[in-house]
């Protein structure tokens, strides 16, 4: 690599000018394409020759490891199923507490801070 393969490009000069060529699908068209050819074969689950997508297919492949036994392929197809359960952790209550408490002490706003609850 040489020094001049170092310098940056000149403003508003591009390092492809030619770019991408027009038409060229891009790999999450090509993908989803792949994944719509269909196939006749035997379903695992019936035995009876079908017709299925590659996408099927997968998910066949999946639901066969899950009949089988497999933990991790039977919570796949119930995240799937069913979304992913969802795992917050409320971290913003004890800062919104003490964010009251020192706009209570700052505006001068008399509070409880006894047994009984008076305000002195």
């Amino acid at each position: 690599m040489s020094k001049e393969d170092l310098i940056p490009f000149k403003k508003g000069e591009s390092g492809n000018p030619n770019g991408r060529p027009k038409g060229v699908p891009n790999s999450k068209t090509r993908l989803l394409r792949l994944l719509e050819i269909t196939q006749n074969v035997k379903n695992p689950i019936t035995g009876e020759l079908e017709d299925f997508s590659i996408a099927e297919r997968m998910d066949l492949a999946i639901l066969n490891k899950a009949l089988k036994g497999d933990i991790r392929a039977y919570q796949e197809l119930m995240d799937r199923l069913e979304g992913k359960a969802r795992q917050t952790t409320d971290v913003n209550q004890e800062i919104v507490y003490k964010s009251l408490d020192i706009n209570i002490i700052d505006t001068g706003i008399p509070f409880a801070d006894n047994e009984k609850g008076i305000v002195d």
